[in-house]
């Protein structure tokens, strides 16, 4: 198999993004950066996928192409089963962030809320699915705390309900456990892969943590920007 080509699922209808010869580059000329080098993917629903490798990879850069909150230098980004776009489609691709994410000035349940009010949702319905994901990540208690009041492992919990809540058929989780103590981390990702298997969503988290690895069927690794190792482990 050429590096970068990781072929885990065929290119059709129903799958939620493939990346072709995707190439991201930060700068130009001599201090030009390529994160992401010629890599090739399918993710499919019900794909659980382990993205590792060292720090500066590029793994969290191919996570955020696959979002569409980044656009490739080079190669091309489609999601053929979330109808060709993410244009005017929010909620379908759910992506937990590294770093800090929430919104300041928002209360913790507000935080949840406001991507299913954006989504359309309807309010009484929106603070039940973000109540209901805040109990399952257990920081249901935090719900009138300010992000500033709050540790910055259980922000990422409160980062995480929020993605849940609006029930995404593609879930992106960039360093999910980093911030968190075994046992929490742990929880963490059950919660993910029950919330998966639940949708019928293709989940894609980047891990340093081989046991956190160990939990998901296909392991992908990255090396200076590409994909070095594909393997199906069931």
């Amino acid at each position: 198999m050429a590096a970068g080509a990781v072929d885990v699922a065929p290119a059709d209808q129903t799958s939620l993004v493939v990346c072709t010869a995707v190439s991201r580059i930060f700068g130009r000329g001599p201090v030009a950066v390529p994160a992401v080098q010629d890599v090739s993917v399918t993710v499919a629903p019900g794909m659980l996928v382990a993205l590792t490798g060292p720090s500066g990879s590029g793994k969290s850069t191919l996570l955020h192409l696959m979002a569409g909150l980044e656009s490739p230098s080079s190669g091309s980004v489609q999601w053929p089963g979330l109808g060709g776009s993410l244009t005017g489609r929010a909620g379908v691709v759910g992506l937990v962030f590294q770093g800090p994410s929430l919104v300041p000035a928002l209360d913790v349940l507000e935080n949840v809320t406001l991507p299913l009010l954006l989504a359309g949702v309807g309010a009484a319905d929106a603070v039940r699915r973000a109540r209901t994901a805040l109990e399952r990540l257990n920081v249901h208690g935090l719900a009138a705390k300010l992000p500033e009041e709050i540790s910055g492992g259980q922000a990422q919990r409160v980062a995480v309900a929020r993605v849940l809540a609006s029930r995404p058929r593609l879930i992106l989780a960039d360093e999910p456990t980093g911030q968190l103590d075994h046992e929490t981390g742990a929880h963490v990702i059950e919660v993910l892969l029950e919330t998966a298997a639940a949708l019928n969503a293709a989940l894609v988290v980047t891990t340093h943590d081989p046991v956190v690895a160990e939990r998901f069927a296909d392991h992908w690794r990255m090396a200076d920007g590409r994909l070095v190792d594909g393997d199906r482990t069931c």
